[in-house]
């Protein structure tokens, strides 16, 4: 099992941006002589929430900072992107970074970015399916055409040619039923990003293994980002998950405003309108409904001494079959300082035992 550090790069109104980002790239810089497996990058745009613009543009200066540690995108959306410039940033990156990237790829859910670019949620999953054709041929032949319903590509060759085959680690995010059908339809393998209790997860994943299968797949298992709030102490533990994870939580909502149900009437998107409702009909917080929402929230993540997060991820994975965890450890707005102290102590108490208790083994 492979242990990753995930960007969060959100503004919180306590640094401007650049320092955001200063901070959070000296903790990138740990990663690899920590013993991470890997670094990880997110898309999003127009607000403070996880401000990376362009997933691949970071990890080619991650790439040239580093020379074994993977590297991977969870994830680019494609609805928002033409496919053809995707494809060529992937062979680039596949060429300057040896071969050693993952990409995860997500038909988005902001309604402030989809609007941002003038693209119709409408068509997310139509969007997403045909471009994820258009990149694997770009990616597997030496020259292609395509003609569909958003992109008439005349015969053409990306150049320059990628040196593996990025094809083969290709990922998806799968949060909605809808998500699912088509990611798992597609030969993406999954890509967790915690919304439901571990044993619904689980139930997911299976029948994503089926749809795979039956589709002619054999997905990977699945991949999953989560948050780490570690102390050697538990009831420091609980102290950084009573501090943060609300901020934490207020950023989600902030961006993608699930909690007022605006989502329950945009075709593909109606599970998203399913959630806890936490806004009144005066348009007030639900004080009770928002705690609710906030415990459920902390209950999918990691937090506690290393002990208590081990077994965390023990359950998880066996619940699951996880094969990569990937950690943001700067949760909430936390300082730079005790970011880094929670991914130290990580890297002294948990990894070792990730790579030495026969649990974690593949």
């Amino acid at each position: 099992m492979k242990i990753g550090f995930a960007f969060n790069l959100t503004s919180f109104g306590k640094e401007a941006d650049p320092e955001v980002y200063r901070t959070e790239l000296r903790l990138a810089d740990l990663a690899e002589p920590l013993g991470y497996d890997s670094i990880w990058t997110l898309e999003h745009h127009f607000t403070g929430y996880t401000m990376i613009p362009n997933p691949l543009q970071l990890l080619t200066y991650i790439a040239a900072r580093t020379s074994s540690v993977l590297l991977g995108t969870a994830v680019i959306v494609l609805p928002w992107h033409h496919p053809l410039r995707v494809a060529e940033e992937i062979s680039v990156l596949d060429i300057l970074s040896g071969g050693r990237v993952m990409f995860g790829f997500g038909r988005g859910a902001g309604s402030v970015e989809f609007e941002g670019f003038g693209i119709k949620m409408e068509e997310a999953r139509e969007r997403f399916v045909e471009a994820a054709v258009v990149i694997r041929k770009a990616l597997t032949l030496a020259r292609f055409s395509h003609h569909g319903k958003f992109f008439d590509i005349p015969e053409i060759s990306i150049r320059p040619r990628p040196i593996s085959n990025p094809e083969q680690r290709f990922y998806a995010s799968t949060v909605s039923p809808e998500s699912a059908l088509i990611m798992a339809s597609n030969g993406f393998s999954p890509m967790i990003i915690a919304q439901r209790e571990w044993m619904e997860t689980a139930k997911q994943y299976e029948r994503y293994r089926q749809i795979a299968l039956e589709h002619g797949f054999n997905p990977q298992p699945p991949i999953a980002l989560l948050h780490v709030l570690i102390s050697r102490d538990q009831s420091e533990a609980d102290e950084l998950r009573a501090r943060y994870t609300e901020p934490a939580y207020d950023a989600i909502e902030n961006h993608y405003r699930f909690a007022d149900g605006h989502l329950a009437n945009v075709k593909g998107y109606e599970f998203y309108a399913q959630g806890l409702r936490q806004i009144t009909p005066e348009g007030g917080v639900d004080p009770e409904a928002k705690q609710k929402a906030l415990e459920y929230y902390g209950d999918l993540h990691l937090s506690g001494t290393p002990a208590r997060v081990l077994e965390q991820i023990r359950e998880i994975r066996r619940l699951t079959n996880l094969s990569h965890l990937l950690c943001q450890f700067r949760v909430g707005g936390m300082p730079g300082a005790d970011a880094e102290r929670g991914m130290r102590l990580f890297a002294e108490q948990v990894l070792p035992i990730v790579r030495s208790d026969r649990a974690f083994a593949d």
